[in-house]
């Protein structure tokens, strides 16, 4: 069981840690200022895309889509959560300080970078052949061919 989670939870504190490091840089090294803060919460979801892109890319080769796919997900929802809900305190604010519109705005960019940098990592990877699937099948091939032929009598 630990083998299982262990990961999972390394990977959803890696997630927020980001954001705590984001949000506090923005909060004392800038002094809360509007556009400082939006290019450093786009970076921010930029390293998060990056690092998932890089995780799917890591894990597709070793194991199956149906395996390592849930467990990112439940990372990335925990850290998603985290960030959403905890994160603004950090800040020195509340979640719902600048409005639903603005809550879900992050929701929606954080999912949206983390969607898209799994699967930019897991599709370069299938497309280089590396993935799971395709070395299975490849190795299937192999063992296929190195089989000599059976004589049939007649």
């Amino acid at each position: 069981m630990k083998d299982r989670w262990l990961p999972v939870g390394v990977l959803a504190a890696v997630l927020f840690l980001i954001n705590v490091v984001a949000r506090l840089v923005i909060r004392i090294g800038f002094d809360n200022d509007a556009e400082t803060s939006d290019r450093l919460s786009l970076g921010m979801f930029a390293l998060i895309g990056l690092i998932l892109a890089t995780i799917a890319f890591v894990r597709g080769r070793r194991q199956p889509v149906a395996r390592w796919g849930g467990d990112v997900a439940v990372a990335v929802l925990s850290a998603m959560a985290l960030t959403v809900i905890v994160g603004p305190f950090v800040s020195g604010s509340y979640p719902f300080a600048n409005g639903a519109g603005e809550f879900f705005s992050q929701i929606w960019l954080y999912a949206g970078f983390a969607g898209t940098g799994t699967l930019l990592g897991f599709l370069v990877l299938t497309a280089l052949g590396l993935d799971y699937r395709s070395q299975s099948l490849k190795r299937y091939a192999e063992t296929k061919l190195a089989k000599p032929r059976r004589v049939v009598r007649r």
